[in-house]
């Protein structure tokens, strides 16, 4: 499974009918998640530029690009933001790779 950050704002009709009337949207989320052959590690409400950000794994980036999709059009979000996360065993391989790749960069004074 890959894992993926993504970070959502509500706009400010689903934010005052939160507040009329509070629910944890998690357990819904989680079975679309499911559906599409993933599952949602951990959410949270959060301050500033995100109201909500969860962990999610899903099996490849159409299943995570499907949900976000799914999520969009739903019309309660204003934004979502989706990043790839790759372990740190991953990332110190993506470092050795571009050692290896043989770019170099523009030199300028």
């Amino acid at each position: 499974m890959l894992s993926y950050l993504v970070q959502c704002s509500y706009t400010s009709a689903a934010l005052a009918a939160l507040i009329a009337n509070p629910q944890d949207r998690s357990e819904h989320v989680k079975k679309v998640a499911k559906k599409l052959g993933g599952k949602i590690s951990g959410s949270w409400l959060s301050f500033g530029e995100h109201d909500l950000v969860m962990l999610v794994e899903m099996p490849d980036n159409i299943s995570v690009a499907a949900l976000a999709l799914a999520a969009a059009a739903g019309g309660s979000l204003k934004s979502i933001k989706t990043t790839p996360l790759l372990s740190l065993t991953e990332g110190l391989a993506a470092l050795k790779k571009a050692a290896t790749s043989g770019y170099t960069p523009i030199v300028t004074s």
